[in-house]
């Protein structure tokens, strides 16, 4: 009956119409989203390869991990929202959670970590059946929403900016403008350029657009590489279940959980906010179906720890399949349908997400850049809505707004976010205008902070 009829099955599973959008919008979006984040893919295993795990069985348990997370997020929370390791997650868990004591890290071993990984996901799966971080997310204040989604968007635009090669770092002004003469940074910016021109012209699929022509114009220069079609999935024999939750049982262990639960809860939350919200999905400042929502991104971190890989989370990249017109979960389906593929097809999606050397060392991504620049300018929309007259609402944000670029972390930026909007509204008389849940995380987040 579904395949007599699939646009109609389409229609009543994704509720197309009501959304205002069609299967070539939302399939469109779907791969928009895919390409735009398929640098994870790469990204990814590089960085836990560092710890001892295998690159390839971390590749492919990358790509069954954010598939699976991703598929749920579409079918049972209808939204387009993709899921794949999440960046900065998966830095802490190789350096910091792994890393050698002498330099500053735990010391623990990789199975170790990834069994934090899962205890925290499990927590998350409870929790979110219970609807609490559900009520964490409806707890904040439109006004921290916003700054929440602008504050990421800076971030993302940010990260462009460095992939482009056009800001860089320079001793005494910590960055500055990078060289313009550089190819990679000269192919990204004739990708910008062009992403550009196309929005402004109202061209269906832009942003896709502009990364297909990115990439066929780095071919001649040399700045992408035809590395063939196909290849063999690689083993998951290597990190399969290969949790050690026993060497969790210390207070060491017990921190790395503790930190990866937090990681998790905000940066989540914030991703949520800002892509629901760059969608038109938050109603009276809610996002329907959040818990859904939630689930779908707890079930794909314990997914994710138990195939060997770090914290999966919903992707903030996923802004670039919004900004082409996704609305609902059919995005999210062909964006899994894309991860599941890319462990056959790996070698066009490195073509596409893969970097460029510098000969000073840098890792530049000259395709992907454009659009991390031009969805972050999309995020800052609603600053406007931001009440600037009333410094209780007006000071949080501007803190959100500008730590979360600055610190490279979301949630250091809600971190001092919530307590300055703890703070400022208890110390003018006004603390029942923030939900209680407010309050105890801010006390809980300075206390954690005070502590490092």
């Amino acid at each position: 009956m579904w395949l007599a009829h699939p646009a109609e099955a389409l229609e009543r599973r994704f509720h197309l119409t009501a959304n205002g959008t069609t299967v070539r919008t939302e399939a469109v979006a779907g791969v928009t989203t895919f390409f735009t984040l398929s640098y994870i893919l790469f990204v990814q295993p590089a960085v836990l390869a560092t710890t001892g795990m295998d690159f390839g069985a971390v590749l492919t348990a990358t790509c069954l991990a954010s598939a699976f997370a991703t598929l749920l997020m579409g079918l049972y929370a209808n939204y387009p929202i993709a899921l794949a390791p999440a960046m900065g997650h998966n830095v802490y868990f190789a350096f910091t959670v792994c890393g050698a004591v002498a330099a500053g890290g735990m010391g623990l071993r990789w199975e170790t970590a990834l069994a934090g990984v899962f205890v925290s996901g499990a927590l998350f799966l409870v929790l979110s059946r219970y609807g609490f971080r559900e009520r964490l997310l409806n707890a904040l204040p439109d006004s921290l929403k916003h700054a929440i989604a602008a504050g990421i968007g800076l971030l993302i635009a940010f990260v462009g900016l460095q992939w482009a090669g056009l800001v860089v770092a320079k001793p005494g002004t910590l960055v500055g403008l990078g060289p313009l003469g550089g190819p990679p940074t000269r192919l990204a910016l004739a990708g910008l350029a062009l992403t550009a021109l196309l929005l402004a012209r109202g061209t269906p699929g832009a942003i896709l657009w502009g990364i297909a022509a990115t990439t066929a114009l780095g071919l001649p220069l040399g700045l992408t590489t035809y590395h063939g079609l196909v290849s063999a999935p690689p083993s998951l024999a290597p990190t399969f279940v290969k949790l050690d939750l026993a060497g969790l049982l210390t207070a060491t262990g017990a921190t790395a959980v503790f930190t990866f639960f937090f990681l998790a809860l905000f940066d989540t939350i914030g991703t949520l906010v800002a892509v629901g919200g760059q969608a038109g999905l938050l109603r009276d400042g809610r996002l329907p179906r959040a818990e859904k929502a939630l689930m779908a991104d707890a079930a794909g971190i314990a997914a994710g720890a138990l195939l060997g890989t770090s914290t999966i989370t919903s992707y903030v990249e996923s802004a670039a399949g919004v900004a082409t017109g996704g609305r609902t979960g059919l995005a999210s389906v062909v964006t899994a349908g894309l991860f599941l593929l890319a462990l056959f097809f790996s070698p066009l999606a490195r073509m596409v997400g893969g970097g460029v050397e510098t000969p000073a060392g840098a890792h530049l991504y000259p395709v992907i850049a454009p659009t991390l620049i031009v969805v972050g300018s999309f995020m800052l929309r609603g600053v406007a809505l931001i009440p600037w007259s009333d410094p209780s609402e007006a000071v949080p944000a501007f803190l959100t707004v500008l730590l979360i670029p600055l610190t490279l972390s979301i949630t250091d930026g809600i971190t001092f976010g919530l307590v300055a909007y703890s703070l400022l509204k208890a110390a003018t008389g006004r603390a029942r205008e923030a939900h209680w849940l407010i309050h105890l995380f801010a006390v809980l987040l300075a206390l954690r902070y005070g502590l490092q």
